[in-house]
C-alpha cells in the first residue's frame, strides 16, 4: 500500500488560510489503513484548523468528508456537485489523489494535507515501512524477495558496500544492511549461487526517469 503521513498543521494552514470555504477530503484507500487520511483524520484535521483559525483571527470555513478512493474517476464524479460549493479541496489522499483531484476539478484549487512516503507494509500496529520503489523492473526473484533498491541505502545492485558493519548500514546502527538481509535470506534458502552473478547496471528508463508510466490492460477496457 501507499504509506503517508500528515503534514504539520501550520504548513497545512498556510495553504488554505486565504480561502473562504475548504473541503477536507479523506480517502478510504491506503491512507486510511496507515491512519493518515481517512474519514476520522479528515474530521480531526478540519476541527483543528477551525480552532487555529478562531485563535489566529482568520475565518475560513472547513467541512470534511471521505470518499472510497481519490484515484478512481467514479468516486470523484460522485462529489462533483458538492465540490462546486468550495474554493479549495484539502486532500488527505496520497500524491496520486491530489494529482487526480486537480485533473478532475480544473476550476478548484487542490492542496495536499499529506506527505506521501512510498509503497510499504505494516510492521506492527502503528508502524509502516517502505518496501518498494516502484522501479518498473522487479528483480526480487534474484534477491530472495528483498529489494536491494529499497533496503540498501545506496540502492546497490551488487552488494554489500564497505560501509556495512555487523549487519548494519553505515548511515545508522538502527538500519539493517539490505545486502546482509539478502545474504541471510539466500543462505537460508540454499540459493547463495544467485550472488555469484554480477548484475548489470539498471535500466532506469523503466522508472519515472523514462517519462510518465502507463499500464494498459486491454481486456479491462470498456
Amino acid at each position: 500500500m501507499i504509506i503517508a503521513e500528515q503534514k504539520p498543521i501550520p504548513e497545512i494552514a498556510a495553504q488554505v488560510r486565504q480561502c473562504q470555504k475548504v473541503l477536507v477530503l479523506g480517502c478510504g484507500g491506503c491512507v486510511t489503513v496507515c491512519q493518515a487520511g481517512g474519514e476520522k483524520e479528515a474530521e480531526i484535521l478540519a476541527s483543528a484548523l477551525r480552532l487555529m483559525g478562531a485563535r489566529e483571527g482568520w475565518d475560513t470555513a472547513f467541512d470534511s468528508m471521505a470518499i472510497t478512493r481519490q484515484c478512481d474517476p467514479e468516486y470523484l464524479d460522485g462529489i462533483a456537485r458538492k465540490v462546486t460549493e468550495y474554493d479549495a479541496i484539502l486532500s488527505l489522499g496520497c500524491g496520486v489523489g491530489v494529482n487526480y483531484l486537480a485533473e478532475h476539478f480544473p476550476r478548484t484549487w487542490v492542496v495536499p494535507g499529506l506527505n506521501t512516503k512510498g509503497a510499504g507494509a505494516t510492521l506492527e500496529a502503528g508502524v509502516w515501512e517502505e518496501r518498494c520503489l516502484a522501479c518498473g523492473d522487479c528483480i526480487l526473484h534474484l534477491t530472495g524477495g528483498i529489494c536491494p533498491l529499497t533496503r540498501c541505502s545506496k540502492s546497490l545492485l551488487n552488494g554489500p558496500c564497505g560501509g556495512s558493519q555487523a549487519g548494519k548500514c553505515e548511515i545508522s546502527p538502527d538500519v539493517a544492511c539490505g545486502w546482509q538481509l539478502i545474504y541471510d535470506r539466500l543462505r537460508q534458502l540454499d540459493r547463495l549461487d544467485l550472488l555469484l552473478e554480477i548484475r548489470d547496471p539498471k535500466d532506469w528508463s523503466r522508472t519515472h526517469d523514462g517519462g510518465l508510466r502507463r499500464v494498459v490492460k486491454e481486456e479491462a477496457r470498456l
